[in-house]
């Protein structure tokens, strides 16, 4: 099974959100988009193995769709 996660740019916060409704519980943030996939290869194998949804020793991955949209005000 594939998990799909979920990341969007918040601009006002200046950061990454990760969620996932195939991951109960995920929501984390980061300043980057590299940082934001490090901490998903932490915590997606915690949530996983915390919600039973995936067996002992088995492979987990996921699948990590972004949007990011800017708002840009005139000088």
């Amino acid at each position: 099974m594939t998990y799909l996660i979920h990341a969007q740019w918040d601009q006002e916060a200046e950061v990454w959100t990760a969620t996932s409704d195939q991951v109960p519980g995920l929501a984390i943030e980061a300043e980057t988009m590299e940082k934001l996939v490090k901490r998903l290869r932490e915590v997606v194998p915690e949530l996983v193995q915390l919600n039973q949804t995936t067996q002992a020793g088995e492979e987990i991955v996921f699948q990590l769709h972004s949007e990011r949209r800017e708002v840009i005000q005139p000088h």
